[in-house]
């Protein structure tokens, strides 16, 4: 079984990057940040995936176990 884009992000980054990600959303919704707050679905919607295109390109990972 081949799967398309392999998990390279471990369980703190993944942490990090939805809190990330929703607390600039969260900024933009109160009208504290304008709209550029909404790049936060970019760190929300990868920590959610459990992988990164950057972290794929650079051959990075922080997950321990290789999926």
């Amino acid at each position: 079984k081949e799967t398309i884009m392999k998990r390279n992000e471990g369980t703190i980054d993944r942490a990090v990057r939805v809190g990330a990600g929703l607390g600039l959303i969260g900024l933009h919704v109160s009208g504290v940040l304008g709209a550029w707050a909404w790049i936060g679905l970019v760190p929300l919607l990868t920590g959610l995936a459990g992988t990164c295109p950057l972290y794929s390109i650079f051959g990075i990972s922080t997950c321990r176990i290789a999926s």
